[in-house]
């Protein structure tokens, strides 16, 4: 797992989080860009759930699931999605990727009604399966990515398991949430026979191995590049910041832009 690694969090982090606690619930819509098989580009959004930042699972305590040791941090938002829904495929998943990989652009907004603010995140994302561990191309691109934006905050890498990770977001949803992973195929016309054993909804699944359920389930860690930040809290003074990856080693060139850690932050007019 060696690799260079950002010597510190993000910036925009810390007020990041403060502000997904503030949240009663912390959804977020995410845009990916659809491509038909004729080529036709479209635009496509839809309403997810921010589940933590990779490497910093969230304690649950009737999360059975074991957990990786502590080792790892990240400034990468997670959410999860069935394989079957076409927003796996948009953000670059293949058939030979055989269940992990990615790697295509999308888009992330959060509003934060109670601050008045707005989160807009672009960037990459990358799909982790049962695969996650193992060395099929899928896997090992979507493990360098993420691998090259994480920091190490403790000694012991060596036992630290990217399917465990993958595991432990699986056991920290909720019965019923594991359960949608064994309804029919996404999008598929109810008139068309449901195949493959086990299918149907209203499930619950309790087992964090269940092989139906596993099989579908995918985590998504979206990987920023630009984190657009809009304070609209006093419509008489709003403010605006505007936050860039540059990695190490990079001097400002944005005009009154900042070097803090690996981003350069620079405040825009709203």
């Amino acid at each position: 797992m060696t690799t260079s690694t950002p010597r510190t969090p993000a910036p925009w982090r810390n007020s990041f989080l403060s502000h997904i606690h503030a949240m009663s619930q912390p959804s977020f819509t995410l845009s990916t860009i659809h491509r038909s098989p004729s080529g036709t580009i479209t635009p496509r959004a839809r309403t997810c759930i921010y589940r933590g930042l990779w490497a910093s699972l969230p304690k649950d305590d009737r999360n059975t699931a074991p957990r990786n040791p502590h080792v790892f941090e990240s400034d990468l938002p997670v959410l999860t999605t069935d394989v079957r829904m076409e927003k796996a495929g948009e953000m670059g998943l293949t058939v030979e990727s055989e269940g992990s990989g990615g790697g295509g652009p999308v888009e992330a907004v959060w509003w934060v009604e109670k601050l008045g603010t707005q989160w807009r995140m672009r960037g990459t994302a990358w799909v982790l399966g049962p695969d996650a561990d193992g060395e099929g191309d899928g896997a090992k691109a979507a493990r360098k990515a993420l691998r090259a934006r994480m920091w190490t905050c403790a000694e012991g890498e060596e036992g630290w398991s990217w399917v465990r990770e993958v595991t432990g977001n699986f056991g920290n949803l909720s019965p019923g949430m594991r359960g949608t992973f064994r309804n029919p195929p996404p999008g598929q016309p109810r008139e068309i026979p449901v195949e493959g054993e086990g299918l149907g909804l209203g499930q619950t699944v309790w087992h964090l191995e269940d092989p139906v359920a596993r099989k579908n389930f995918r985590v998504v860690v979206i990987v920023p590049d630009e984190v657009d930040q809009v304070d609209l809290s006093d419509m008489t003074a709003p403010k605006r910041w505007l936050y860039v990856y540059r990695g190490a080693s990079y001097k400002s060139t944005l005009p009154g832009g900042e070097v803090i850690g690996e981003w350069e932050k620079v405040e825009v007019w709203p």
